[in-house]
Parts: structure tokens; C-alpha cells; sequence
């Protein structure tokens, strides 16, 4: 099949599996939801280490969360593959909405498209609830790297080390569409909890370089632990304004931006709040109102 029908087809299986319908509940099972919550603990999982993006984005959201339910949402960190294996348990779990996941919907989408081994669940099947952020991604490279824009990692014909949490998660991910679309001579170092850790490793010249949301990025920069060389899609971070997309450093050949757009699009998925599969539909619409 010629590379940018599939593209199409798998990006429209993307849309269709993550398409959210939220309707509110009658009022009668809105009391009936209300009371079942009042009281109860859920448990908000993340399948990531402290500290990370997702750690901090579903620590800001557990706090309203708590108060649109009536119950005591609390943060669980259930680091490993890259959140695959917190997402595999999720999709056994009870139906009954206590438990809630931060997903990283760019590493699910993706595991689940190309057959990735460890992956158990469908995206098609999980209760939907919304999408926490969804940003543009950037390259980070460490403070003191010579690399000043990507056209110097193309010309410097070296091995470059890009930090990753797994086989499949969106910094492993990104690295290894970023090497192939730009032909770079790349290893991903995978093995980090997060990527709170995974910058920390730029900083220190672990390894040369890291792709993450722009949200995380904007913090590492002003931390001092790394510097930015590129957004990689075709919008600018609002974070770094004068930091150029990858289609601007770049004179790309039409098979190389089919992949930076590709990437984008799939990026775009970004961090998504879902339930277990068959949640009873009340339940499920009342907790799409909450969120």
C-alpha cells in the first residue's frame, strides 16, 4: 500500500478510536452517580514515575477532580514500559469507575496500530473521558551541546543518544521518527522512569538529546537542563517563539515531512483520560461531565 494511504487509514482509525460522545446523564442518574461517589476513593493511575509531565498534570487535576465527584482522588504511580503495563491492567480492571488513567494516547495509539507485543488493550474499547493537554513536541538538546539547530546534527555524522522510558512511549517514539526522517546515526537509551529523569540525563551528558511535549520542555529550559533546537511539527511552542519548527531548519523532502506530519498528528493525541472498558453508561457519562 503506497506509504501515505496507510498513513491516512491508520490516522483515521486513530480519530475513530479515540471519538468521544459526552452527553450528560438524566437527572435521576445523575443523583444515583452522586451518591455512589460521595464518599468513595478513586484512584487516578499514572503509568509513569513522579516528577514527569504526566505525574504533574494528573496532580493538578486530582484536586477538581475530587471536587466535581465528592470523592478522594488520589495519584498512583504505576511506572513500567513506557505506561503500557499500567494500561494493560486498567483494561481488566472492575467496570466500576473507580479507576481512572492518564494515558499517554500517542505510545497507546501507536502500540496498539503497529502489533507492539506487550500491548493488550483497545484504544476502541476503553471508556473516553477527555483529553488533559495536547501540545507541540520539541527536540532538547543539553546546555552546552554544539548542536545548535538540526542541520548540525545532520552534518555532524556522529551517534547521537536520545533518552527513552521504553520500548514504545512518546519520547522513544519521537527520537526514533525523528532519526529515520533525518537519517541520523541514533541509539535511544531507554530505561528512564519519566521524563523529569530523562532531562536530568540530558543535563548531565548521559546522552545528547530528548524529544518531549513543550510543556515539560519550557520547564526543563528554565531549569538549565537543556536547550531547544526545534518544535517538530508545523506549529510554533507558544514557550519558544523563536525556536524554529523542523520544516523551517529543515529543506525536507517530501517523504521526510509525510513522516514529521504524520508524527504531529499522532503527537496530537496527547494525554488522555480513560476508564475501563464496559463502565455502565451512566457512570461513564457522568464521569465525562465531571472531567
Amino acid at each position: 500500500m503506497e506509504p501515505r494511504i496507510q498513513g491516512r487509514k491508520i490516522l483515521a482509525a486513530v480519530a475513530a478510536a479515540l471519538w468521544i460522545c459526552a452527553a450528560a446523564p438524566p437527572i435521576r442518574a445523575q443523583e444515583t452517580e452522586e451518591a455512589f461517589y460521595k464518599g468513595k476513593t478513586v484512584r487516578l493511575i499514572v503509568g509513569f514515575g513522579p516528577g514527569g509531565g504526566f505525574d504533574v498534570y494528573a496532580r493538578m487535576i486530582a484536586p477538581y477532580l475530587s471536587q466535581a465527584l465528592g470523592a478522594t482522588v488520589v495519584v498512583e504511580n504505576q511506572p513500567g514500559a513506557g505506561g503500557i503495563a499500567a494500561l494493560d491492567n486498567l483494561v481488566v480492571a472492575p467496570p466500576d469507575g473507580l479507576q481512572i488513567m492518564l494515558v499517554d494516547g500517542t505510545a497507546a495509539a501507536l502500540g496498539q496500530l503497529v502489533g507492539f507485543a506487550g500491548v493488550r488493550f483497545d484504544l476502541g474499547k476503553v471508556g473516553h473521558l477527555g483529553t488533559a493537554s495536547a501540545s507541540p513536541w520539541v527536540w532538547l538538546v543539553s546546555p552546552n551541546s554544539p548542536i545548535e539547530t538540526p542541520q548540525d546534527a545532520i552534518n555532524a555524522h556522529a551517534r547521537m543518544m536520545w533518552a527513552g522510558m521504553g520500548q514504545l512511549d512518546s519520547l522513544s517514539a519521537g527520537a526514533a521518527f525523528t532519526c529515520e526522517a533525518l537519517a541520523l546515526d541514533c541509539r535511544v537509551v531507554m530505561g528512564y522512569p519519566g521524563s523529569n529523569e530523562s532531562a536530568l540525563a540530558v543535563a548531565k551528558g548521559e546522552v545528547d538529546s530528548l524529544y518531549v511535549s513543550d510543556t515539560s520542555a519550557n520547564n526543563y529550559v528554565k531549569a538549565g537542563q537543556a536547550r531547544a533546537v526545534a518544535a517538530m511539527g508545523r506549529r510554533k511552542s507558544r514557550f519558544f517563539p523563536d525556536t524554529p519548527t523542523i520544516f523551517e531548519a529543515v529543506e525536507l523532502t517530501p517523504d521526510q515531512a509525510w513522516l514529521f506530519d504524520f508524527l504531529s498528528m499522532v503527537d496530537d493525541l496527547g494525554r488522555i483520560l480513560i476508564v475501563p472498558p464496559n463502565l455502565p453508561a451512566a457512570r461513564l457519562a457522568y464521569l465525562q461531565a465531571a472531567v
